[in-house]
């Protein structure tokens, strides 16, 4: 893999940690044909309506019903010469200028040029016409790329989301570069295989990653950087901690142990699903051969690991939402709350099995693409549907979701497995008596 990639190539062409609709595949290159739609695309990528952080054009592979062709058609070092020359040039059509990151690759011993296209902090972009038209504002929606300009009111929000640009891609100004950890960085670069950890410069190494950004002549961290990269993001993000509350079956609220995940994000992350998986092998101990009753578990653990980085990566780490991030083990459920509740577009109506979730611009983009390249999350809005499913399948009951009128905060609830509430309350017992030998 060519080191200007940051993503794993296979994973890439296969859409592991990549949604399908960041990736558009072109067979063939023709600058009369596939220049001006690669050149769209792009515009549209860089746009981010979705806040999705922008996408790939792969040139030089079909992909068919839904699956790419392999061995892929490829290009001709003559046509991967042309091709990169048209990109780069047209790019500079682009209003404001626009640059996309080439990376000439191989598979199957042919020749393919991905073109890769991050968020851009300067949109709205313009594109350049072909047929003497004016030049347009493109988007994408869903695995189209769209004028926005004929989609209702798109452009217009298109403009708004100018003066916003999202939380975690924003410049850290009270943090220094060396506030990151070079060693957690290429522990990240490890997890998902990429070549750009073979790089010798850690600086080259951050702005590859566009981990860093350019203030009055030298660099500072990004938000979304520093909450990932370094070691202790609560000392800028007083919010950013997970606690763990272990409840008594006594009805009066009392606590067995209370836990707090600090560290970076991804440490968190690890910790606190490491701590719940282990409470449920102690549960499993305590119950033997009556912990797993008909095939079912007291709580399905993917239900909440999907509930748990759901909340990490769609809640909010400014100054403004001090509180941590809480997961509260009552005997008979489990209920974790963030702050502040879902973006606007996000409805209570959208909180069941049967409803999904409309696409609607992603609160942190690049959180969610950190945790998506080492596998610890899937794909956008995808994980409502899939807490709903695991649950389902262990034959427990609904979970629910709810948050305000002022969307302050949002809750779900994992009901226990009705199996399991007696043998819950058993378990508190032993517990408490454990305790009290110590």
């Amino acid at each position: 893999m060519n080191k200007n990639l940051q993503v794993d190539l296979n994973d890439l062409l296969y859409c592991r940690g990549v949604e399908s609709e960041r990736v558009e595949f072109k067979a063939s290159w023709n600058p009369r044909v596939t220049g001006p739609k690669v050149l769209r695309t792009v515009c549209a990528f860089a746009n981010d309506y979705h806040n999705l952080n922008g996408g790939f054009v792969v040139i030089g592979i079909e992909k068919r019903n839904g699956r790419i062709v392999l061995p892929p058609r490829g290009l001709s070092p003559k046509a991967l010469d042309a091709d990169q020359r048209w990109t780069r040039d047209q790019c500079n059509r682009i209003s404001p200028s626009y640059q996309p990151i080439l990376s000439p690759e191989t598979v199957s011993n042919r020749c393919i040029l991905v073109v890769w296209a991050p968020a851009s902090d300067g949109r709205p972009h313009l594109a350049p016409s072909y047929n003497k038209r004016p030049g347009r504002y493109w988007v994408r929606l869903g695995s189209e790329t769209v004028d926005a300009e004929q989609r209702g009111g798109i452009l217009g929000e298109l403009i708004q989301q100018t003066a916003r640009v999202p939380w975690d891609d924003r410049r850290a100004l009270g943090a220094r570069v060396e506030d990151l950890s070079k060693s957690k960085v290429r522990e990240y670069l490890r997890d998902f295989r990429s070549e750009i950890l073979d790089e010798p410069s850690t600086k080259d190494i951050y702005r590859r990653l566009r981990l860093t950004t350019q203030v009055n002549g030298h660099e500072v961290p990004r938000n979304g950087a520093l909450l990932t990269f370094s070691r202790d993001p609560s000392r800028w993000f007083p919010g950013d901690k997970i606690e763990v509350v272990q409840f008594a079956a006594d009805g009066a609220g009392d606590i067995h142990e209370k836990r707090t995940f600090d560290g970076s994000l991804v440490d968190q992350l690890r910790d606190c699903l490491s701590y719940v998986e282990n409470f449920s092998a102690f549960q499993l101990q305590e119950h033997r051969h009556k912990s797993q009753i008909g095939g079912s578990v007291s709580y399905p653990l993917p239900a909440f690991r999907e509930a748990l980085v759901n909340a990490l990566c769609h809640r909010g780490y400014d100054t403004d939402q001090p509180e941590p991030t809480s997961v509260h083990l009552h005997p008979g459920r489990i209920v974790l709350k963030s702050y502040p509740g879902p973006v606007a577009a996000i409805e209570h109506a959208h909180m069941t099995s049967n409803d999904r979730i409309p696409a609607a611009p992603v609160r942190n983009r690049r959180i969610c693409d950190f945790l998506k390249e080492i596998g610890l999350a899937g794909g956008t809005y995808s994980g409502l549907a899939k807490i709903f499913r695991a649950m389902d399948e262990n034959g427990s009951p609904v979970p629910s979701f709810e948050f305000d009128e002022q969307r302050t905060y949002f809750r779900a609830t994992l009901p226990v497995h009705p199996n399991y509430s007696s043998l819950a309350a058993a378990s508190d017992v032993a517990f408490e008596s454990a305790s009290l030998a110590r």
